[in-house]
């Protein structure tokens, strides 16, 4: 069974095993839990995790007002590393502006003792869904 990712199936998320905790307009907040597999050489969690899921709470905080006819395609991201991730991590994003197109937004991850982990902006175009599966 698929989880629910605020509104949208992403099977990559769920390959990540990244739980979905809190949307709303402009505002979102996601976790993901130390894996082995998701450690990087030096037995950190793996930028690209930690990028993917930046991306994810980021384009999820942008389509908070109305998360089950909005999408997000990501134009630009950047990220910022700014200690190794260990433990489990809680990632916070916020949308900062949102026009008819576009969104931006920043974001950030942080672990269990509240230390700054990594942050990130990026600006995403907004797709409406279409009504009916369309």
């Amino acid at each position: 069974m698929s989880r629910d990712y605020f509104g949208a199936t992403i099977p990559f998320m769920e390959l990540l095993e990244v739980e979905p905790v809190s949307i709303a307009a402009d505002h979102a907040v996601s976790r993901i839990a130390f894996r082995q597999d998701l450690r990087n050489s030096h037995g950190n969690v793996h930028g690209g995790a930690l990028m993917s899921v930046l991306d994810f709470t980021m384009s999820a905080a942008a389509r908070g007002a109305d998360p089950e006819n909005t999408g997000m395609a990501t134009i630009d991201m950047t990220t910022s590393f700014m200690e190794p991730a260990q433990g489990d991590l809680t990632v916070e994003a916020r949308c900062l502006r949102r026009g008819a197109t576009i969104a931006f937004c920043e974001g950030e991850i942080r672990d269990a003792t509240g230390r700054l982990v990594c942050r990130a902006t990026a600006t995403f175009k907004i797709v409406r869904k279409r009504k009916g599966g369309d």
